[in-house]
């Protein structure tokens, strides 16, 4: 019986072991604007809060050796971080939460998963989209977005660092 209980638990360290899975070579926003396209066709567009006119946009540089990105779609602004060239990322779960410091402050991804790109971790910035957004200003957007990401942080009055959301568009914080 107690050698049944080892084998077993052999058995379940060895399905168990660390996956990994390697990095991009090139820019990926090429592959996430045609997944993003085809969710859009196939699962999103028949939803309320769905922007017809909103373009997919994907624009991604190298930071520290990952992709670090800006999505638009016709339903959110997400900030996406993927492997780089000659990274390797374990495998975890969906839905897992990691807070990165990036030049722009402190940011909380959830890890998320793409048919083809497989895993990448996600900031969703605005969900839904304001109805109000037009096309080009959305562009616009992604582009500023991922410039602020590499500024560091606006001090304010008595050094104290805004690092919320609101700050990121321009609004007026408390």
């Amino acid at each position: 019986m107690a050698q049944s209980i080892v084998k077993e638990a052999v058995n379940e360290a060895a399905t168990e072991s660390v996956q990994e899975f390697a990095g991009f070579s090139t820019n990926p926003a090429p592959l996430l604007v045609a997944q993003y396209e085809r969710i859009a066709r196939e699962e999103m567009q028949a939803l309320p809060f769905y922007h017809p006119d909103m373009p997919i946009v994907a624009e991604c540089t190298l930071f520290e050796g990952q992709w670090l990105g800006c999505v638009l779609t016709p339903w959110m602004l997400s900030v996406v971080v993927l492997p780089g060239p000659d990274q390797l990322w374990p495998v975890r779960s969906s839905s897992d939460r990691l807070a990165l410091q990036l030049p722009c402050g402190n940011l909380t991804f959830m890890v998320g998963e793409l048919p083809e790109s497989g895993q990448l971790l996600a900031c969703s910035l605005m969900s839904p989209l304001d109805q109000h957004l037009g096309a080009e200003e959305g562009r616009s957007l992604v582009s500023s977005t991922l410039k602020m990401l590499h500024s560091l942080p606006v001090q304010q009055g008595e050094g104290r660092v805004d690092l919320g959301r609101r700050r990121l568009f321009g609004a007026r914080g408390r």
